[in-house]
């Protein structure tokens, strides 16, 4: 029988990844990452309001302006999220005030282009979903007693 290192039994593990198993942790990563927030800090994270910058470090109070919508709680709860997952740091520098960055790893880096992506993608095609959504809400229901979405 042979033996097993501990590096190889990772390998296995990672090889059995499958989202699509509830208690798989990839499936809890993907929950995470796929949060309309967790897209947003990315996004701002990655290249700024623009899309067209570099990565950059950003103050909370930068980021929770640029983020119209998000509560105090949701923001702080998502940098926690993603900075324990390894995608942001987060720098305390010691002045008055302390002055707190939140930066990309080379991890959160690694996602932020597809997040960019998919940011885009929804501004971009925006119009034909609101279209689509608008002759769907016209359409009668086809289910008696079930209203249309």
């Amino acid at each position: 029988m042979a033996t097993t290192t501990a590096a190889q039994k990772r390998a296995e593990a990672k090889a059995e990844y499958d989202a699509f198993i509830a208690a798989c942790p990839s499936r809890r990563l993907l929950d995470t990452i796929s949060d309309k927030w967790v897209v947003m800090i990315l996004s701002a994270l990655g290249s700024g309001p623009d899309c067209l910058g570099d990565p950059r470090p950003m103050r909370y109070s930068e980021l929770s302006r640029l983020l119209a919508g998000v509560s105090q709680k949701m923001l702080t709860q998502t940098l926690r999220t993603l900075e324990r997952d390894g995608l942001i740091t987060r720098t305390v520098t010691p002045t008055v005030p302390i002055t707190v960055h939140y930066e990309l790893t080379t991890l959160g880096l690694s996602l932020h282009e597809l997040m960019r992506g998919l940011k885009a993608w929804a501004e971009t095609n925006m119009d034909s979903v609101q279209a689509h959504r608008e002759a769907q809400a016209r359409q009668p229901s086809l289910t008696p007693g079930i209203p249309p979405a």
